[in-house]
């Protein structure tokens, strides 16, 4: 068989301690997630059930450990905003999968920034319009190496943390997310069959903000290193 023109490579995010890629299928992310950007975006942080939307695998920027990466900042936005957010790696795919055992679906976890056009996905928002022109831009999606399972073990007690040119932005814990890793992949699996290479943005704490061109981004969660994105 033969393509009417040469598909596009698979996106793959490097695993810590191998030479391995992860093939990143699909990206899921999560709103609102914790209660204080819940509050601060206007909204009541009451317990509903989880929402979601998609970025494109394509998004993916891959920032390697020691390094900053050069971004470019995104057309028609004057404001441009950081979410720095817990990633989990999809390995073993599943639909209706129960909670108790959905960190057995886990291949692991990374940390990546939620890139948002906030004017835009305002407007679309206020007139009940999809998102997808505040979210799915190119170069939304950066993402630090993945930790498997093996390596790091499941999140608990880690904190969480965003600077914007050695000043902090977001600072929090991944324990404060309203719906936890095994909910959100359960919730998740309700929806949408999970298969392997699906990566899930867990959502971001409270302390989002403006970046402009010319501005870095430095932020990490214990455990799970570090990311540095300069925007261009």
């Amino acid at each position: 068989m033969t393509y009417t023109f040469e598909p596009e490579s698979t996106v793959g995010v490097p695993v810590v301690g191998t030479d391995a890629l992860f093939p990143v299928r699909r990206i899921y992310c999560v709103g609102r997630n914790y209660a204080a950007h819940a509050r601060e975006m206007g909204f009541d942080p009451d317990r509903e059930p989880p929402f979601f939307f998609c970025k494109p695998d394509n998004a993916i920027v891959v920032v390697p450990p020691g390094t900053t990466v050069d971004v470019h900042f995104p057309s028609l936005t004057t404001n441009l905003q950081h979410e720095i957010e817990l990633v989990v790696a999809i390995g073993t795919g599943g639909r209706d999968i129960p909670v108790a055992s959905a960190n057995d679906h886990v291949f692991g976890y990374g940390v990546g920034l939620d890139m948002t056009r906030r004017d835009l996905q305002f407007a679309m928002r206020d007139k009940g319009r999809p998102w997808e022109i505040g979210k799915a831009f190119d170069e939304s999606a950066p993402i630090a190496p993945l930790y498997p399972v093996a390596v790091f073990g499941h999140p608990s007690k880690q904190a969480i943390w965003v600077q914007v040119d050695g000043a902090d932005r977001q600072r929090s814990d991944v324990s404060q997310l309203i719906w936890s890793v095994p909910e959100v992949v359960a919730n998740l699996s309700t929806y949408f069959t999970l298969k392997p290479g699906d990566l899930i943005y867990t959502g971001t704490p409270e302390g989002v903000g403006k970046v402009e061109r010319g501005q870095t981004m430095r932020g990490g969660i214990d455990g799970l290193g570090e990311l540095s994105v300069r925007l261009v």
